[in-house]
């Protein structure tokens, strides 16, 4: 028995060590692995950190997040066992919180699992590999043979560096600028960048325009391209390194001020169930009007909103009771209340069948011929893209940051993608792995030359 206890003792031992030298062979070969595609090496030593590293190097940068925090997860779960654990009365009982540790302990580590094959899949392919490599990925006792072979072997090259971004591409986002117009929307964006995740994330860059008063204009484009992050810009709700300006005052300067001259409705509809369409409007009003604005003066814009909405005759009703096409409208009513020079609406026919759309947009139309600015996102457009005077294209460039790839007239567009319909524009910058063509290095780079010589 002692004999067998002496034999177990020195498996054991013997046993961390070959772990501590195959972890150290893996942090190794990791550091030549994050050279290779352009990060620090020294990024390999720190903890969690390294695992969301290569899964940028991967090319899995979303999945690096959940990855790296299901590790600090599993770690915090393994100490607070040591803790209740420490003496040996606590060690014979297994109670309730022994097994909602293990229980959570199983579920992370089955989700580490599932992201280490995904993100190992990606080393391989970035590395042009047979997917047999993965099974020597998958353990903590042979992982370090793929690090320190794709690391230290010199024919095992990327297929490209996670910072490299098209030189020409470079050069030409920076050149140029929109001339700044006394009536209309100039934007002049540099940079929109954050901090996520252990890096600055350069989320827009060099997006440059001039939006005449009067103009109906479509955003597209794919998932991620910055559509959002762009419209948050321009209203102010997101501030960029950016000068933006509507009808020649500088919106970010004078905010307060410029905040009733720009109307923003979200996709998602907030208003009270319980509250009829008159009240809605009029809380609505006490909110985005200014101070001074009366109540007499109140009511009457909100009897000028509602009419122009077709809201007058359900103006008792409860929000609860009415159509979808009905609450779209006094949805966008609630923006409207301010009469603002530009208007930004979010996919606001998101849920409309193809007539309640129309009608929609029809009014969108009619408010634009006001001399309003309206910008609209949506994903079908080609359903009323007649209505509309002007379209911006956002795509994101091979580094995955957003760009301007097209801003121009409807006619233009479908000249410059050589495309009729404006999904298929979207389909031609989209990257390929999101079953788009993978164009948009191409077009984003087109439309630089184009604004330089044009």
């Amino acid at each position: 028995m002692i004999i067998v206890e002496i034999l177990l003792t020195v498996f054991l031992s013997a046993s961390s060590v070959l772990t501590m030298v195959f972890s150290v062979l893996y942090l190794i070969g990791l550091w030549k692995l994050f050279e290779k595609s352009g990060i620090k090496g020294k990024w390999a030593l720190v903890p969690f950190a390294r695992d969301y590293q290569l899964a940028r190097c991967a090319g899995r940068e979303n999945e690096g997040p959940v990855f790296s925090l299901s590790q600090v997860g599993l770690t915090c779960l393994d100490v607070i066992m040591i803790l209740i654990n420490r003496t040996p009365e606590r060690a014979s009982n297994v109670g309730t919180g022994d097994m909602i540790i293990a229980i959570l302990t199983m579920s992370l580590g089955l989700v580490r699992f599932i992201y280490c094959i995904r993100i190992w899949l990606g080393m391989v392919n970035v590395y042009g590999l047979k997917k047999r490599w993965i099974i020597l990925c998958l353990t903590n006792y042979t992982r370090f043979i793929p690090a320190l072979v794709w690391g230290f072997g010199k024919k095992y090259q990327p297929e490209w560096k996670i910072e490299e971004i098209n030189a020409e591409l470079s050069r030409l986002a920076t050149q140029g600028s929109a001339t700044v117009m006394d009536e209309g929307l100039t934007v002049n964006l540099t940079e929109r960048s954050a901090t996520e995740f252990f890096r600055k994330k350069v989320l827009l860059r060099d997006i440059h325009m001039a939006i005449p008063q009067g103009h109906m204009v479509l955003l597209l484009g794919g998932s991620g391209a910055g559509k959002t992050t762009y419209v948050n810009a321009i209203n102010g709700y997101e501030p960029a390194k950016a000068q933006v300006l509507l009808n020649g005052t500088n919106l970010y300067k004078h905010y307060k001020k410029m905040q009733y001259e720009v109307g923003f409705v979200p996709q998602s509809e907030m208003m009270r169930g319980k509250d009829t369409v008159l009240n809605t409007l009029l809380d609505a009003a006490k909110l985005r009007l200014p101070m001074e604005v009366t109540a007499k003066q109140r009511r009457k814009r909100v009897d000028e909103v509602m009419e122009i909405f077709g809201l007058t005759p359900v103006k008792n009703n409860l929000v609860e009771k009415l159509s979808g096409g009905q609450k779209k409208r006094l949805s966008i009513s609630m923006e409207f209340i301010s009469n603002p020079s530009l208007f930004i609406l979010d996919e606001p026919d998101s849920g409309l069948d193809g007539v309640m759309a129309r009608e929609l947009f029809e009014q969108l139309r009619k408010i634009a011929d006001t001399g309003k600015i309206v910008i609209v996102i949506t994903h079908t457009p080609d359903r009323v893209i007649d209505l509309f005077d002007d379209v911006i294209v956002l795509a994101k460039d091979s580094a995955r940051t957003g760009r301007l790839a097209f801003y121009g007239s409807i006619e233009d567009a479908q000249e410059f993608f050589q495309r009729e319909k404006m999904e298929q524009i979207v389909k031609s910058v989209n990257r390929k792995e999101e079953g788009g063509d993978g164009l948009a290095d191409d077009y984003i780079l087109k439309y630089a030359e184009v604004s330089q010589h044009g």
